[in-house]
């Protein structure tokens, strides 16, 4: 009887572990798709390709201002312009109420740095990775684009905007490995499964609302400058 009771005991402990290691594959395999799928299209700023648009995702404010790592995510944004590897920036984040913009605070900061007016252009209505990707296009009408974020979160960029039928390539602002760095790494294991439901199901936005010609404005304006 002691028998069978100890051999009961151990086949429910091996179920138990199967059973967390199946949950522990099928929570993880979001992941691992987002980093299978970058292939060659992550990299840094002298790595990047040309093209006409620049992405760049909202990363908090401080006092009204970019937080320190959204700062360096506009920084390589204007790394790639003064390369001539963008002609314009498309900023995208939250807006949701009237006392916290994130979309304004990056282009202040990109016109403190050169970059002319017309060639910066918010979409405020960038509440999620997807939100904004999916507006870039539908909204925006981008179609190629240079994707700027954290590394640990430019694949999820980069798979979400090439759901959304956007031609990308992501460029990965390298942090110091600190507790920052570490908690916006672990947020990306549930932020990969929701993306692999957005990449697959491809829902509206939030807010879709009518297209928008503030890219194809500063794009005209590269081609042909005031005043060039």
């Amino acid at each position: 009887m002691r028998i069978r009771t100890l051999l009961s005991g151990r086949r429910r402990q091996r179920r138990v572990y199967q059973a967390v290691v199946v949950l522990a594959a099928l929570g993880l395999a979001p992941s691992a798709w987002l980093f299978l799928g970058a292939d060659d299209r992550v990299g840094t700023v002298a790595e990047a390709p040309s093209a006409p648009v620049a992405v760049v995702f909202g990363a908090g404010l401080f006092d009204g201002k970019p937080s320190p790592y959204l700062a360096h995510r506009l920084d390589a944004a204007l790394e790639l312009y003064r390369a001539g590897k963008v002609e314009a920036f498309l900023v995208t984040g939250d807006n949701g109420r009237s006392s916290y913009d994130e979309p304004d605070a990056m282009r202040t900061y990109l016109l403190e740095h050169g970059v002319p007016s017309v060639r910066v252009v918010r979409d405020y209505a960038g509440f999620d990775t997807w939100d904004s990707c999916a507006r870039a296009k539908r909204v925006f009408g981008v179609d190629r684009a240079v994707l700027v974020s954290q590394d640990f979160h430019v694949r999820r960029a980069l798979a979400l905007c090439e759901a959304a039928g956007i031609d990308s390539y992501a460029v990965g602002v390298d942090e110091p490995h600190d507790a920052t760095w570490y908690y916006g790494g672990l947020r990306e294991i549930p932020g990969a499964g929701k993306a692999a439901f957005n990449a697959l199901l491809t829902p509206d936005p939030k807010y879709l609302g009518v297209k928008e010609p503030g890219i194809a404005a500063a794009l005209a304006d590269a081609a042909h400058p005031a005043g060039g």
